[in-house]
C-alpha cells in the first residue's frame, strides 16, 4: 500500500472512531429527558440492547488472540460498552416492571449467547479462522445495531409523531455508517466493514427522511392547533351580544 493510501486510511479510521464516540454519546439527551420526567414513557431500549452485544463482540474481535493490532477497535467499543450499560441502567431505573423484566431477559440471553461464542471460538476454532468467524458475527450484530431503530420508526409512522425518535441517534448512525463505508472502499477493500456499514448508511438515511417528514407535519399540526385554540378563546359567541354581557 502506498503512503498516500495509508494516510487516507488512517484519517478515515480515526474519523470513524470520533464519529463512533459521537454515536455512543448521542442518546444522552434522551436519557436526560427520562431522568427529568422520571419515566421512560414510550422510549424503546432496543437500539441500546443491540449495541451492547455489538460492542462486546467488537471488543472480543480486537483481542490479540483474535485479530492483532486492533487497539483502537477495542478502546472505542469498550467505551461504547460502558455508555450502553449506563443508558440501560437509567432505563431500568425508570421503566415499568414489565419493561424491566423484558430488559433483563434480553440481557441474559445476550450474555449466554456471547459466552457460548467465546467458548466455541477459544476451544474449537484456531488460527485465522477465529478472526473470520468473529468478523462475520460482528458484521451481523453491527447490522442489527443499525436496523434496531426500526421498532421506533414503526411507532413514528403509527403515531405520526417523532417525539420518541432521537434525532441525534439517527444522525450519528448515518454519519458513522458513511465514514466506515468510505473507509472500507479505500484500499485494502474490506467486505465485512462495507456490508454492515452500508446498511447503516441506508438505515440512518431512512430515519432522517422519516424524521424530517413527521417533524414538519408536527410543526404544522401544532400551528393549526394553536390557531384553533386562539380562535376558540378570543371569539365571541354569536348568541351573545355586548348588551347581553353588559346586562
Amino acid at each position: 500500500m502506498c503512503l498516500c493510501c495509508l494516510l487516507i486510511n488512517l484519517r478515515f479510521f480515526y474519523a470513524g472512531n470520533v464519529i463512533s464516540f459521537g454515536l455512543f454519546l448521542s442518546p444522552a439527551p434522551t436519557f436526560y429527558k427520562i431522568i427529568k420526567n422520571k419515566a421512560v414513557e414510550e422510549f424503546k431500549p432496543d437500539p441500546y440492547i443491540a449495541t451492547v452485544l455489538n460492542c462486546a463482540f467488537w471488543v472480543f474481535y480486537g483481542m490479540p488472540f483474535i485479530h492483532p493490532h486492533s487497539i483502537l477497535v477495542v478502546t472505542i467499543n469498550g467505551i461504547g460498552l460502558v455508555f450502553e450499560f449506563v443508558y440501560l441502567t437509567i432505563f431500568f431505573t425508570y421503566a415499568t416492571n414489565k419493561g424491566r423484566k423484558k430488559l433483563l431477559i434480553c440481557l441474559l440471553i445476550e450474555a449466554i449467547f456471547f459466552a457460548a461464542i467465546v467458548l466455541i471460538t477459544m476451544l474449537a476454532v484456531h488460527g485465522k479462522h477465529r478472526s473470520l468467524m468473529i468478523g462475520v458475527i460482528c458484521d451481523f450484530f453491527n447490522i442489527m445495531m443499525y436496523v434496531s431503530p426500526l421498532t421506533i420508526m414503526f411507532k413514528v409512522i403509527k403515531t405520526k409523531s417523532v417525539k420518541y425518535m432521537p434525532f441525534w441517534l439517527s444522525l450519528t448512525n448515518f454519519l458513522n455508517g458513511a465514514c466506515w463505508t468510505t473507509y472500507a472502499l479505500i484500499h485494502p477493500f474490506d467486505l465485512f466493514v462495507l456490508i454492515s456499514n452500508s446498511v447503516g448508511v441506508v438505515s440512518g438515511f431512512v430515519q432522517l427522511i422519516l424524521y424530517a417528514c413527521y417533524c414538519c407535519r408536527e410543526n404544522n399540526d401544532d400551528g393549526d392547533d394553536d390557531g384553533a385554540v386562539q380562535k376558540k378563546t378570543t371569539g365571541v359567541p354569536v348568541s351573545e351580544s355586548p348588551r347581553d354581557v353588559e346586562a
